[in-house]
């Protein structure tokens, strides 16, 4: 019998886990952000843990948004924002400018083609 779903703890351990207790990301990343990782970066996150080279390998050579990464490599989204920012100071994860930081509009329609493209999968 496997322990981990029997017992519904576990599923909220190991994020706590994975993130060291943290919560807060280091910088704010925004859903819609675009980020990549060089072929370079992927090898190097293999040092990273486990998760960050899964998150790595999910942006090499296709820019994703941060939306996507947390569907992609089936992480929650708190959990995949603190990862991520850390992947940013740290080198392994290139962070574009998603849409201007005015233009409301703007950011709504692209945050809307990201939630599509999620529907998708």
């Amino acid at each position: 019998m496997d322990h981990r779903r029997a017992d519904p703890r576990g599923e909220l351990v190991r994020p706590y886990a994975v993130t060291r207790g943290r919560t807060e990301p280091r910088q704010v990343i925004a859903l819609e952000a675009v980020l990549s990782a060089s072929p370079t970066a992927v090898a190097e996150s293999r040092f990273a843990g486990h998760d960050k080279h899964r998150i790595a390998t999910v942006c090499e050579g296709r820019a994703q948004s941060l939306a996507e990464i947390a569907a992609y490599t089936r992480m929650p989204l708190g959990v995949a924002r603190v990862l991520v920012a850390d992947m940013v100071a740290e080198g392994l994860l290139t962070l574009h400018t998603a849409a201007p930081a005015e233009g409301y509009e703007e950011r709504m329609n692209l945050l809307g083609r990201v939630l599509s493209g999620l529907r998708e999968l």
